[in-house]
């Protein structure tokens, strides 16, 4: 006996219209649960989807580029109780085509948006942002200026190339947010529509965000000697671009700060040598994040997001740590952490930091940090300007420790101190706080029973 079912899009947490960057089957392909179906990339992580039913692909319902949800379907199989697993199917190379008749029907769509949009450019507009629009959209001004090659390097399909050359857009300088870089249809709207919001909002500049920015220097870099070109990773295309502007829109305030770790480090070592049995091992982020727990709920604000003119107060308390990973930095977040003791929170670090370095997070797990802790302790340094998180309002940096000599009052003796960098949005918070609050966790440090008060 046989039936043909669907298999659909998981649970992938709050995330919507996520593209499909891979599919990995075919139709005659055999599966067996648990076998990678198509693979998805949101803004933060790729992910495989799995089977979670086992016979023969008889329809595949996505291709590379389609947008899916929970509950979208993937594919179709004949299900069958002897399904047996078959060598994975190879996986097929991404591609970008599309029927030319869906073709020429959206990017008419799209063209007719985006001509609409800049025709809407008010006559009295600033002349410096309606000249720098033109000089990107020259057609829909009735000219036409085209670098052909930043155009033809350019990582974008024939549906968009047809549609940038219809609005003559110079395809070399659109930021490309899809798979790997890609530059999609929306890319192209959005960076009109950015400038009419500027507009709107009374902008006096450019495209750099009313900064005014000069453009930034092409140099040919071979003309002076020898060079490789090796392509950004996706994690950091991605967060470089939230880090630029995170960078830029908040003003930051970085407070330094030395912790001493004397006893709590020699604390540690005794519960790691108590809790060997077991498996568990306690690292010192682990007390920083109890440490940081404590202090949120002491100093609210520092558990906040500004929306406007009104400042949003969590009564949660979710962290999140940055983990280094071969690809880059990636930001896991262990949720409702004032809910949870030591043994429980060096549990979950362990666990959550071995999945970031194997690239197996699931997008749900990087969402929803209220803040943000950023440690180098196993690196080195003596302090950092850790940049805040947008849309939270504070970042601690941890520095390695290090033994320095401290004044007792009688004389100097050696001392484990941990560097502490406190960065702040000091649109939300004043000065005096942000060094309260730093000092609070630092005595937090230096004696843990604290934490119990």
């Amino acid at each position: 006996m046989s039936q043909i079912v669907e298999i659909k899009v998981p649970d992938i947490g709050s995330y919507s219209d996520v593209d499909v960057i891979e599919v990995a089957v075919k139709v005659g392909d055999t599966v067996a649960v648990d076998d990678t179906l198509i693979t998805l990339e949101t803004d933060k992580a790729t992910m495989d989807v799995p089977a979670d039913k086992a016979g023969v692909v008889k329809e595949v319902l996505v291709k590379v580029g389609d947008k899916v949800s929970e509950g979208s379907a993937i594919v179709k199989v004949e299900e069958t109780s002897a399904a047996a697993p078959a060598p994975a199917a190879a996986k097929p190379e991404v591609t970008q085509a599309a029927a030319p008749a869906a073709v020429s029907t959206v990017a008419d769509k799209q063209a007719n948006e985006i001509k609409a949009q800049v025709a809407a450019i008010p006559n009295s507009a600033n002349n410096d942002l309606r000249a720098e629009i033109k000089s990107h959209v020259p057609q829909a001004f009735g000219s036409s200026v085209i670098d052909e090659a930043s155009f033809q390097k350019a990582h974008a399909s024939p549906s968009v190339r047809k549609l940038a050359r219809e609005l003559g857009v110079d395809l070399g300088r659109v930021n490309g947010k899809g798979p790997k870089g890609r530059i999609t249809p929306d890319d192209l709207r959005n960076f009109v529509k950015a400038a009419m919001q500027q507009l709107e909002k009374g902008g006096t500049g450019s495209l750099g965000g009313g900064l005014d920015l000069l453009p930034w220097p092409q140099v040919d870099f071979s003309k002076f000697g020898e060079i490789e070109v090796k392509e950004l990773s996706r994690i950091k295309k991605i967060s470089g671009k939230n880090l630029a502007r995170n960078w830029v829109m908040i003003p930051h305030v970085t407070f330094q700060e030395d912790a001493d770790m004397t006893e709590l480090e020699a604390f540690r070592k005794q519960l790691n040598k108590e809790w060997e049995r077991a498996g568990i091992k306690v690292s010192p982020l682990a007390f920083v994040i109890l440490a940081c727990v404590k202090a949120l709920q002491e100093f609210p604000e520092f558990n906040s997001s500004l929306d406007g003119e009104n400042l949003i107060l969590k009564k949660y308390i979710n962290i999140g740590f940055a983990a280094d990973t071969p690809n880059g930095l990636v930001v896991p977040v262990i949720k409702n952490a004032d809910q949870k003791g030591l043994k429980e929170i060096s549990i979950e670090l362990a666990e959550m930091s071995k999945r970031a370095r194997e690239g197996k997070l699931k997008p749900q797990e990087m969402q929803g940090a209220s803040f943000t802790i950023s440690s180098l302790g196993g690196i080195g340094g003596s302090g950092f300007t850790p940049i805040v998180n947008a849309p939270e309002v504070a970042i601690l940096g941890v520095c390695k420790s290090q033994i320095k000599p401290s004044w007792n009052g009688k004389e100097f003796e050696p001392r484990l101190m941990c560097p502490l960098s406190l960065s702040l949005d000091h649109r939300v918070i004043d000065g005096a706080a942000g060094m309260r609050f730093l000092v609070f966790i630092s005595k937090l440090l230096a004696d843990f029973r604290r934490v119990s008060l």
